[in-house]
């Protein structure tokens, strides 16, 4: 399982460690990454994310996950993101069709 966020696309940057006599090694930056669950109402359940604690954020500010998919351009979603919208849009076609 890759380090990256499925909303943000945060993933892990590289640096240096530089000590006070100025000797450098290389570093790994990890995103705050959280496995959660997040409720879709259109899906009526929860979704189970790897998600930064910021794209829970982002998520939450938008008015939840399905809000949040829908108002994001697909060129901006990962695969995974991309797929749960897909979802989400045919449930919400389904809802209203009924």
């Amino acid at each position: 399982m890759s380090r990256r966020c499925v909303v943000t696309g945060k993933g892990v940057l590289t640096g240096n460690n530089v000590s006070h006599a100025n000797n450098k090694t290389r570093r790994r930056f990890l995103p705050n990454l959280q496995e959660t669950a997040v409720l879709s109402d259109a899906l009526g359940q929860m979704v189970r994310l790897r998600v930064s604690t910021n794209g829970l954020k982002t998520i939450e500010h938008n008015g939840g996950i399905d809000a949040f998919l829908l108002s994001t351009n697909d060129s901006k979603l990962s695969t995974e993101a991309l797929r749960l919208k897909r979802r989400v849009q045919r449930a919400l076609e389904g809802q209203a069709a009924a």
